[in-house]
């Protein structure tokens, strides 16, 4: 589904005189149709931009992510044009950052229906009732379902996080630290719901803090030094 070939990303950092700072350089993967690869390395090597590159949140250097698509066929994401690349986002990519970043007084609920209304064309009480359950599995209190993720601890960010991007049940979702932040009960539910989501058929690109839950999680992994 996914083929990376020699992929790199460099930064110029005007403020320092132009100094070139090379994020990761020569990565090379392959990942199948519903498979789930794992990202490891020191911090500092390039997992997370190998991420935004794969999401397009960063334009590659270098090299070719050739991506099987189900609405444009086969594509290279690192030179797609930009639209192009926000509708494949839009329809089948999913994203989950190390922090939840919306809009400040829209509430829990509403964050976890917006992608579901804006994509799968269900009714807004269909919609309504997915993320209510998926909240409740993550274990959002109920009395926060109307309250703003602002306010919320980090781990109830990031379960919210996380539950927005797996909320719609996209084709390919890409995880960057996603339990970073969860305890360990909170932890063994996010591997449930990415355990359903891979009987559904979703690929998925993780990076992990913990190696041995990396390695219990993922179909191989891919070292980045």
């Amino acid at each position: 589904m996914i083929t990376v070939d020699n992929l790199s990303k460099n930064f110029l950092l005007h403020i320092l005189g132009e100094k070139r700072i090379e994020a990761c350089r020569a990565v090379s993967f392959r990942v199948p149709p519903g498979g789930f690869l794992g990202l490891s390395g020191p911090s500092g090597t390039g997992k997370s931009t190998v991420l935004k590159c794969l999401y397009r949140t960063y334009l590659p250097t270098g090299g070719a992510i050739r991506y099987d698509s189900a609405a444009w066929g086969p594509v290279d994401l690192a030179t797609l044009p930009d639209r192009a690349v926000i509708d494949l986002r839009h329809r089948e990519m999913g994203y989950v950052s190390q922090f939840l970043k919306v809009i400040p007084r829209v509430s829990a609920l509403d964050v976890v229906m917006e992608p579901i209304l804006t994509r799968n064309g269900v009714s807004r009480e269909a919609a309504r009732q997915r993320a209510t359950r998926l909240l409740e599995q993550l274990r959002i209190p109920r009395h926060l379902f109307d309250a703003y993720p602002a306010t919320f601890s980090g781990g109830e960010q990031q379960r919210v996080n996380i539950a927005r991007a797996v909320s719609w049940k996209p084709r390919l979702l890409l995880l960057d630290e996603p339990t970073a932040s969860l305890d360990r009960g909170s932890v063994e539910i996010v591997l449930d719901i990415l355990k359903e989501m891979r009987g559904e058929g979703t690929t998925m690109i993780g990076i992990f803090h913990d190696t041995a839950l990396l390695e219990s999680v993922t179909d191989s992994v891919y070292s980045i030094c």
